[in-house]
C-alpha cells in the first residue's frame, strides 16, 4: 500500500472471565483510488499498481486489466487469460507459502533450511516464466516433500515437521463457539460489483450483502470444493486447508492436474466505458471496478479486497471468536492469534487482550 496508508489491522479481544465477550477491529486505511487517479490515462497506472498493492500485486494487475478490457467492451484472448491466471496462481502459491512459514515456532534446523529453500524458490516463481518457473515449482515441491507433504490431498505424514506443527495447534487452548457460516463465491460477483458502483467506498470500506458478511479465502475455497462445513474448524483445520491448497497449486503449475476452482478471473461489462473484474487471490476474492472517459482516462476507480470481508467489524472472524473460550494466559492468547492468522496470510495485525470491568 502507499506510505500514507495503514496496512495493519488492530484487533482487541474483550474477555469477561474466560469467555470472549466481544471483539473490536480497527480496520486498515485504504487508498482513495478515484481521488489519486482521476483524469490519469489508464496506461499510466500499470507501473504504479505493483507499488501501491505490494501484497497480491499480480492479482491486482489482473483485476485492473480485466476491468479495463470489460470497460472497452473487449474480452481477453485465451492466451492472455491463461497467462494472467498462471501469474495469479504463482503469486497465490508464494503468498500461501510465506503465510505458512511465518510464525512457525517449531521448526528445527533441518526444517528451517527446507523452508528457506522453498521461500528462495518463490523469488524465482514470482518473476519467472517457462523453465525458470518450472524449476522453482519443482524446488517447492521437493521442500514440501521434505516437510511431509507428498500428494495433493494428503495430510502431512505422521512424525513430519508439518504434522508436528499441526498437532501443536490442536488441543483445548481455544474452544470455539458454533456460528452460522457464509462464504463468498463467484456467484456473488455481480451483486458485489453493482454495490461498489452504486455506493463506492461506503460499501467497499465495510461491505455487506443484505446483512450477509461472508468469509473469503482458503477456507471458503475448500468449502466450495467439498460442500461440507465443519462447525468447529479451528487453526489446525484451517492450516491444513492451506497446506492442501499449496500442494494443489504446485500440481497445477507443473501440469500434473488441470483442476482448480472456477472463476479465478472473471470480468463484467457494466455499460459504455464501465467494467469490473474479480480475481481469486491468496487472501480471497478481489474486485476492481472502473469507469473511463472517451480519452481512456480514469473517471472512477474502486476496489474491494478480501481483507474487508474477513476483518469486518461484524465479519466472520468476529463471529468466530465471540463467545469462544480461550485458555488462561499465554496458551490461550497464542491460540487466538493462530486463529486470526488463519484468516489472512498477507496482512499484518496487532492483537491485544482486555478484561471487561464489571465494577
Amino acid at each position: 500500500m502507499s506510505p500514507a496508508s495503514r496496512n495493519e489491522i488492530d484487533i482487541t479481544v474483550w474477555r469477561a472471565g474466560r469467555t470472549i465477550a466481544d471483539v473490536a477491529i480497527l480496520p486498515r486505511s485504504r487508498p482513495p483510488l478515484t481521488r489519486l487517479f482521476a483524469g490519469k490515462p489508464v496506461a499510466s497506472l500499470l507501473s504504479v499498481l505493483p507499488r501501491l498493492f505490494s501484497p497480491c500485486s499480480a492479482a491486482h494487475q489482473a483485476a485492473f486489466l480485466s476491468a479495463v478490457e470489460a470497460a472497452h467492451g473487449k474480452a481477453s484472448s485465451a492466451e492472455t487469460l491463461q497467462r494472467r491466471v498462471t501469474a495469479v496462481i504463482a503469486e497465490r502459491l508464494t503468498e500461501l507459502l510465506r503465510g505458512l512459514f511465518v510464525g512457525w515456532r517449531t521448526l528445527d534446523g533441518r526444517s528451517a533450511a527446507v523452508a528457506r529453500a522453498a521461500m528462495l524458490a518463490t523469488t524465482v516463481l514470482s518473476g519467472g516464466e517457462g523453465p525458470s518457473r518450472g524449476g522453482a515449482v519443482s524446488q517447492i515441491r521437493t521442500s514440501l516433500n521434505a516437510l511431509g507433504i507428498s500428494g495433493e490431498e494428503l495430510a502431512p505424514a505422521p512424525g513430519s515437521a508439518l504434522a508436528t506443527h499441526l498437532a501443536s495447534l490442536n488441543g483445548n487452548a481455544l474452544s470455539l463457539s458454533v456460528v452460522e457460516q457464509s462464504f463468498l463465491s463467484a456467484a456473488d460477483d455481480l451483486d458485489v460489483v453493482m454495490r461498489m458502483v452504486a455506493d463506492g467506498p461506503a460499501f467497499s470500506d465495510a461491505p455487506d450483502l443484505n446483512g450477509r458478511i461472508p468469509e473469503t479465502g482458503v477456507w471458503a475455497r475448500r468449502i466450495g470444493r467439498e460442500s461440507i462445513v465443519p462447525r468447529d474448524a479451528g487453526p489446525a483445520e484451517r492450516l491444513n486447508a492451506r497446506i492442501t491448497e499449496i500442494a494443489r497449486l504446485c500440481a497445477w503449475l507443473e501440469g500434473r492436474t488441470q483442476v482448480l476452482e472456477n472463476g479465478i478471473i472473471e470480468s463484467y461489462r457494466l455499460g459504455a466505458g464501465k467494467g469490473a473484474a474479480a480475481v481469486e487471490c491468496a487472501r480471497g476474492r478481489l474486485y476492481h471496478a472502473i469507469a473511463l472517459d472517451d480519452d481512456d482516462c480514469i473517471v472512477r476507480f474502486e476496489f474491494l479486497a478480501p481483507t474487508e470481508w474477513n476483518f469486518h467489524v461484524r465479519g466472520p472472524l468476529v463471529r468466530r471468536l465471540r463467545g469462544s473460550l480461550p485458555a488462561d494466559g499465554r496458551q490461550g492468547q497464542d491460540a487466538v492469534r493462530n486463529l486470526v492468522s488463519s484468516f489472512d496470510p498477507c496482512v499484518g495485525f496487532t492483537l491485544s487482550f482486555r478484561e471487561i470491568d464489571h465494577a
